[in-house]
């Protein structure tokens, strides 16, 4: 596979031909339907909003699987690299038998991998744009002409869509080969595409293991939030450390 500009190692790489204000423009559009469709499929339930806030754990398995599965999907739309929103516990709480989204394991895992993976896939496009964005910028840009990157775009141009389904299955807190692949300029079309595939299988694998647990799911549920609890203090707590005995030194 020829790789793009970047190899011939101009310091101004040619406009990418992308529209960011668009895309953006699109996602306020989307993000205003769902959250609207959502607020009326609430609104036909029996109990009062404040209800909500006195008794959620009451109230979740008797709410309509649609309005479940539809904040569940605006949630999973927020989760990107700029918003590193935790994203697996939902997938698991969505899919419990409690939450009732599905009456059998099948479909639970079509359902909850689908709509999960078409929300993922719309986050990730978010941080395709945005990573977009930032490389306009001469200074960032530069990334393109260190001899690490080089190295890194001629391992990705060997297989990027194997690439990128495979790590859109992994969960590792920080994709990079998603910035890799906006920063290489792999086309939106198979970047989607391959989000989409990665995410159906990590988020139908999830759901199935779910429901499958019976009465037993929370602790799935508990053990995804333990895990992204645990990712974030592993990204947090090292530079924290670091700023600290930083100060004392300069003290």
């Amino acid at each position: 596979m020829t790789g793009p500009a970047e190899f011939a190692g101009e310091a101004a790489p040619a406009p990418d031909g992308i529209s960011v204000g668009r895309w953006f423009a699109f996602y306020g559009l989307l993000l205003a339907a769902t959250g609207g469709l959502l607020v009326l499929l609430l609104a036909r339930e029996p109990w009062a909003w404040g209800d909500w806030l006195d008794r959620p754990a009451e109230l979740l398995p008797g709410t309509a699987a649609a309005a479940k599965l539809l904040a569940f999907g605006i949630y999973i739309s927020l989760c990107c690299t700029f918003l590193p929103l935790p994203a697996n516990w939902i997938v698991a709480a969505v899919a419990m038998q409690a939450t009732a989204v599905a009456g059998n394991v099948w479909g639970t895992a079509v359902l909850v991998g689908t709509i999960g993976a078409a929300a993922s896939t719309v986050a990730n496009l978010n941080d395709y744009h945005l990573f977009t964005w930032l490389l306009r910028s001469r200074r960032i840009g530069k990334v393109r002409q260190t001899r690490l990157y080089r190295a890194a775009a001629r391992w990705f141009a060997a297989s990027p869509f194997f690439l990128l389904v495979l790590f859109n299955i992994i969960p590792i807190p920080v994709d990079v080969v998603r910035m890799l692949a906006t920063t290489y300029r792999y086309p939106r079309l198979p970047f989607a595409a391959a989000n989409f595939v990665g995410r159906l299988v990590r988020y139908g694998v999830i759901a199935f293991v779910t429901y499958s647990l019976g009465g037993e799911g929370k602790w799935a549920v508990a053990a995804l939030l333990g895990l992204a609890a645990a990712l974030a203090a592993a990204k947090l707590v090292p530079p924290g450390v670091r700023r600290i005995r930083g100060r004392r030194a300069n003290d």
